[in-house]
C-alpha cells in the first residue's frame, strides 16, 4: 500500500449531511413502527421488498406481530409468524396448477414473498447455518419458487456448477439459477448474458422481474449469491474468494455454450455492488460492462460510518449482519478490521483498469455512502454514473430508468476484450 492511499482525506462531513447522518429513523422503534412508518406503504404498492407479493397476505401477519409485541426480527417467533400464510398460499396454488397455471404461479410467488420477509434480515450457511428458523423459511421459499417457475416460458434451471478454482476454505460448488430465451436455446445460438449478483437479503428467487426484463431483450440470466450469504460457499472471510468464484463461474459459462462470452455483463445489487466493482477490475477482459448499484467499496467500512448506519434505512440492524457476512464473529472485530481487509482502495483493486462501469445510487444512501461511488472516479479507468438527488439506498424508484438503457447500449456496441 503506497502513501497515496494513506493520504486520501476522510470523507467527513458526509455528503448526505450531518442531520441525516446522525438521525435514527423511526422504524427502528419496534415492529409497529417498522410496519406503519416503513413497510406498510411499499407493501400496498407491491414494490421492494414486497415485489411479487400482496398486501392482504402481510397485514394479518404484522397485526399478529404487533399484538404479540414481537419486535426482534432475528427471533424464531418473528420468522415463524409468516410460515403458515406461505403454506396456505402454496396449498391454494397447488389446487390450481392444472386448471389455471398462471394463477397458481402468481400464488406461489406471493408465498415466496412472504417467506422472503420471514428470513429478513440475513441468512448464511458459511461456515455454518446462522439461523435455523430462517433457513427453514429459505428452503421452503426455494421449493415453492420452483413450483412457480415450472410452467414459465424460458424455464428456470436450478443448477450447481463446479467451483474449479476453489482454494482454502471455499466449498466445491456454486448454486445458480439460469434462464435462457427459449428461441435461442432451441436454435443453439449463444446469447448475451447478465450475471446478476444478489445482495445481503435478496437472493436467487427474489429477482423474477429483473430476469424477465433480460429475457425480453433476448439476454440470458445467470443469478448467484455473493460470499457470506444464503447458499454461497465461497470463503466469506477471504477477500480474494470472490475472484476465484467468478473465475469458476465464467469458465463454466464458456464451456456450457449457451452464453455469448463476448457479451457478458454483471449487475451487482446493494452488497452485490461491491462485487460488481471488484469484478469490473479483476475480470475486465471477460466482461462488456458492469453495473454497481448501491455499492460500498471503502468508506462504507469507516468506523464512524458504521456507528450510525444501524439507525438509517435498513429495516433491522445492519452491522451484525454485515459482520457475519464478512466472516467476523464480533462487531468490535468487524469495525476494527474490515476496512483494512476488504477496502477496494486499500487493496489497490480500484487503481487497476476496468471494464465499462456504471455506478447507480441515491445521494442520501444511508447504508452505502455516495462517497464510495464518487471515490471510484479518482482512480483507474474513467467511469459512468447516475446519482439520484435525495434518493435513498440504490436510488429507487428511479434507478431502473437509467440502468436498462445503459445496459442496452453497451450490449449493442461493446465486445469483451478477451473475445475480440
Amino acid at each position: 500500500m503506497g502513501n497515496s492511499e494513506l493520504s486520501i482525506p476522510e470523507a467527513r462531513p458526509w455528503h448526505m449531511g450531518t442531520k441525516a447522518f446522525e438521525a435514527r429513523m423511526p422504524h427502528h422503534d419496534g415492529i409497529r413502527a417498522l410496519w406503519e412508518t416503513k413497510w406498510k406503504f411499499p407493501c400496498s404498492k407491491t414494490v421492494y421488498p414486497f415485489h411479487d407479493g400482496a398486501y392482504e397476505d402481510f397485514e394479518p401477519i404484522f397485526e399478529h406481530l404487533i399484538e404479540k409485541d414481537i419486535n426482534d426480527g432475528t427471533s424464531p417467533e418473528y420468522t415463524n409468524a409468516f410460515v403458515p400464510v406461505a403454506e396456505a398460499l402454496e396449498a391454494r396454488a397447488d389446487a390450481l396448477t392444472e386448471s389455471d397455471p398462471a394463477a397458481a404461479s402468481a400464488l406461489y410467488l406471493r408465498a415466496c414473498t412472504v417467506l422472503r420477509i420471514a428470513r429478513f434480515p440475513y441468512i448464511t450457511s458459511f461456515p455454518v447455518i446462522n439461523d435455523r428458523a430462517k433457513w427453514a423459511a429459505w428452503t421452503l421459499q426455494k421449493k415453492i419458487y420452483a413450483k412457480a417457475a415450472a410452467r414459465w416460458p424460458n424455464p428456470l434451471e436450478d443448477l450447481t456448477v463446479p467451483h474449479t478454482h476453489a482454494a482454502g476454505n471455499d466449498g466445491a460448488s456454486i448454486p445458480i439459477y439460469v434462464r435462457v430465451p427459449e428461441a435461442a436455446a432451441a436454435a443453439g445460438t449463444p446469447v448475451p448474458t447478465v450475471l446478476l449478483l444478489t445482495g445481503l437479503d435478496g437472493y436467487r428467487p427474489d429477482n423474477t422481474v429483473r430476469c424477465d426484463e433480460f429475457l425480453a431483450r433476448g439476454w440470458a440470466a445467470v443469478v448467484t449469491e455473493i460470499p457470506g450469504t444464503a447458499d454461497c460457499q465461497a470463503d466469506s472471510a477471504d477477500p480474494e474468494a470472490p475472484d476465484r468464484l467468478w473465475s469458476s463461474l465464467l469458465d463454466w459459462m464458456a464451456k456450457d455454450g449457451r452464453f455469448d462470452m463476448a457479451k457478458v455483463m454483471v449487475w451487482g445489487l446493494s452488497c452485490g455492488g461491491y462485487y460488481a466493482v471488484r469484478i469490473a477490475h479483476t475480470h475486465r477482459e471477460r466482461l462488456v460492462g458492469s453495473v454497481a448499484q448501491g455499492a460500498g467499496c471503502h468508506f462504507f467500512f469507516d468506523p464512524d460510518w458504521m456507528e450510525k448506519a444501524d439507525g438509517h434505512e435498513y429495516p433491522f440492524q445492519l452491522m451484525p449482519a454485515m459482520a457475519m457476512k464478512h466472516g467476523f464473529y464480533s462487531l468490535s472485530a468487524y469495525k476494527m478490521g474490515v476496512q483494512r481487509k476488504f477496502s477496494l482502495l486499500l487493496n489497490g483493486i480500484i487503481k487497476q483498469p476496468s471494464t465499462r462501469l456504471l455506478l447507480i445510487n441515491g445521494t442520501m444512501d444511508g447504508l452505502m455512502p455516495i462517497e464510495d461511488s464518487m471515490l471510484l472516479f479518482e482512480f483507474g479507468s474513467p467511469k459512468e454514473a447516475r446519482f439520484f438527488r435525495g434518493a435513498l439506498h440504490m436510488g429507487y424508484p428511479m434507478a431502473n430508468s437509467a440502468v436498462y438503457p445503459w445496459m442496452e447500449s453497451v450490449m449493442a456496441t461493446e465486445t469483451a476484450d478477451g473475445a475480440k
